[in-house]
């Protein structure tokens, strides 16, 4: 009895009542002719319902659709705009990640020069564990009339970069449409700022418009490799000699998903992608976890000062995300011990941005940008390098305070990928992955990157640029201070607990100039610096 009542059971109603549909509109039909025509289109549509429900009940794939065969298909439907219902609906001002509705707001106003301006007062909670604040004077001084620039480029360096503090951080050709690498790179032309290409190559959407590059290259040596995916140095000096690229940049590791490497399978390497990374026709793009031209600290450091020797010495260093802290003391090792250093060194955190990271790798791997930007900067001053050697700070730097906040603890200047993306037009709806972006900004579907329009896009690149550094001056002056790098970790504080507010200069202390050559009794580093060994990797246990 109570299978032949499963037909009118909830779990059934809706294939029943289309079945039901079709069956009566075809008797009309069938009995009476000159209606046929009007009873066929809700005939069509009840009878594809009805062959859509008998797939679901026969279908292996989804148990929910089994059992709720037609009417199951609304929950993915819900699923899949549950994102955009959420954004749209739901969110309030500070929601939302990886960046809040407030902060996506304010870097489209910024780029589209409007007001960005807010009214009654702040949202934040300033009494909630975790607010952090920046000191102002009040002596407050003039804002700087002049962008704020560094130059970047040792002793060893033939050919220093004047840089702006705020740069375009490493997204690949590939990663990125042809018509967001144009836009960006036409922004950094017109504002005089660089463009960091990512580990994907320098390609021709990179060359186009003339801004100055930053040529990354990664574990896969992509647009420098040989054949057999080894690092090709003749190749290299011929691209990295080119007057458009700036400085050289070794990709160690990504913050997003670092000790992992990444393969574009075969099958989406395009003759375009080909060229440009120098990967055969019909071969997987990979790019390992690990590189192969080097192995140990030393190796490393030698293998940089060849990347200098051969970019016709061009400012050299190397971007990672901290792991294992003796590694990096390792390589710290290894620059003394060598006498090699290198010009910069970026330092990407577990916050930094990626088109697709496993999930574990995503949220629990690798120390966030603040902890890595003050560890490298500490270590520098404890091998009495820091002077020589410049600090980029790269991990959602989205607004001005997080470009003072990391240049307080140790940064230099400051990279933004996804920043510039929203000055793009990117609307976080989280479909980097799928070749399906909305706004043409991470998609290789020209249909789709169509809707990127160049020229309007340069001005909202170079608008948030503008934009971005006018704030952090507007910071810089309301503390008293000149340029960005006098800030210090005693201008800004955090509040620890609802009653408790400690100083940055607390939460970070800093060791003394040389402490790690003569002897730290630092905690953060003494064990760390007594395991590291500048000829290999691994820990001296």
């Amino acid at each position: 009895m109570d299978t032949l009542l499963l037909p009118f059971s909830p779990r059934f109603i809706a294939l029943t009542i289309c079945a039901a549909a079709t069956l009566v509109l075809l008797g009309i039909g069938i009995a009476d002719p000159k209606v046929f025509d009007l009873v066929l289109v809700p005939l069509l549509l009840f009878g594809a319902l009805t062959l859509l429900g008998i797939r679901d009940l026969i279908q292996r794939s989804h148990a929910v659709l089994r059992n709720y065969p037609i009417s199951a298909h609304l929950r993915f439907l819900l699923e899949e705009i549950r994102p955009e219902m959420r954004q749209y609906f739901f969110e309030s001002e500070k929601d939302g990640m990886p960046f809040s509705r407030d902060t996506r707001a304010v870097i489209y106003q910024r780029a589209k020069m409007v007001l960005d301006k807010r009214p009654f007062g702040t949202q934040e909670d300033v009494y909630r564990e975790g607010y952090e604040w920046m000191h102002h004077s009040v002596a407050p001084r003039p804002n700087a009339e002049q962008p704020f620039r560094l130059m970047i480029g040792g002793p060893d360096c033939a050919k220093p970069y004047c840089a702006s503090v705020f740069n375009i951080s490493a997204m690949s050709f590939g990663a990125l449409s042809p018509n967001a690498i144009r836009a960006l790179n036409g922004g950094a032309k017109k504002g005089g700022f660089a463009h960091d290409t990512g580990e994907g190559g320098v390609s021709p959407y990179h060359r186009e418009n003339g801004g100055d590059l930053i040529w990354q290259i990664g574990s896969g040596y992509f647009g420098c490799r040989n054949h057999d995916g080894s690092f090709n140095p003749e190749e290299f000096s011929r691209v990295a000699r080119q007057d458009q690229i700036k400085m050289v940049e070794l990709k160690v590791s990504q913050g997003a998903k670092p000790g992992h490497g990444g393969v574009l399978p075969a099958a989406k390497v395009s003759e375009e992608i080909s060229k440009i990374r120098g990967v055969g026709m019909g071969e997987d793009c990979v790019s390992p976890a690990y590189h192969k031209a080097f192995s140990t600290p030393l190796d490393m450091m030698a293998f940089l000062d060849e990347m200098r020797r051969l970019s016709g010495g061009k400012p050299t260093g190397f971007k990672l995300c901290i792991g294992h802290p003796w590694e990096f003391l390792a390589i710290c090792k290894a620059m003394l011990q060598s006498g090699i250093y290198p010009d910069f060194i970026v330092l990407d955190g577990t916050e930094g941005g990626t088109g697709a990271a496993p999930l574990e790798f995503m949220d629990h791997l690798g120390m966030p940008m603040r902890e890595g930007v003050n560890f490298v900067h500490n270590a520098l001053i404890g091998i009495n390098a820091r002077d020589r050697i410049k600090i980029g700070a790269a991990g959602k730097i989205a607004t001005a305070f997080d470009m003072a906040r990391a240049m307080a603890i140790g940064a230099d200047w400051c990279n933004s990928a996804r920043g510039f993306m929203f000055a793009l037009g990117c609307i976080q709806s989280l479909s980097c992955h799928t070749d399906r972006c909305p706004t043409g900004v991470t998609t290789q579907d020209p249909s789709r990157n169509r809707a990127l329009v160049v020229p309007h896009k340069i001005e909202r690149v170079n608008n948030y640029h503008n934009a971005m550094l006018l704030a952090l001056s507007e910071l810089i002056a309301a503390a008293g201070l000149d340029h960005p790098q006098d800030l210090r970790p005693v201008h800004f504080s955090q509040r620890t607990s609802t009653t408790e507010v400690r100083s940055f200069a607390r939460l970070y202390p800093s060791l003394r100039r040389g402490e790690l050559i003569d002897g730290t009794g630092d905690v953060r580093f003494r064990e760390a610096w007594n395991m590291a060994r500048a000829d290999s990797f691994a820990a001296a246990l």
